[in-house]
């Protein structure tokens, strides 16, 4: 198993989680708080302190991802070609020879439909 597929597997989870964790929050800012009835205080616990795990579960997920993205894009098999770029390099050479292209012919053809029909 290679490095990026590792990266791979773990960036699908960590973006799984994210979506768990955004659809069980409230967009109205009510969330997984407001269904214990939690409204100002706190009850049950520290139900109120829900939403604020929440968040932080979110924004740390989200930076999760990000980097792994970003790491990830290290770990990329490139099948050992180079990095370089062959159309920047002047003196670098063509393995295979430009094929020899010859102009073709100028024809003249503006006949239209009504030419054709002889009126």
């Amino acid at each position: 198993m290679s490095t990026f597929t590792i990266f791979l597997i773990l960036i699908v989870v960590v973006a799984f989680l994210l979506v768990v964790v955004i659809m069980v929050q409230n967009p109205k800012g009510g969330g997984l708080s407001s269904s214990f009835g939690g409204g100002g205080t706190q009850q049950l616990g520290g139900v109120k302190k829900t939403t604020d795990f929440l968040d932080k579960s979110t924004w740390t997920l989200a930076t999760l991802l990000l980097v792994l993205i970003l790491i990830s894009n290290v770990a990329i098999d490139r099948g050992g070609a180079s990095a370089d770029s062959k159309a920047l390099d002047p003196d670098a050479q063509t393995t295979q020879p430009l094929p020899s292209t010859t102009p073709l012919p100028a024809t003249n053809n503006t006949a239209t439909p009504a030419d054709s029909t002889g009126i």
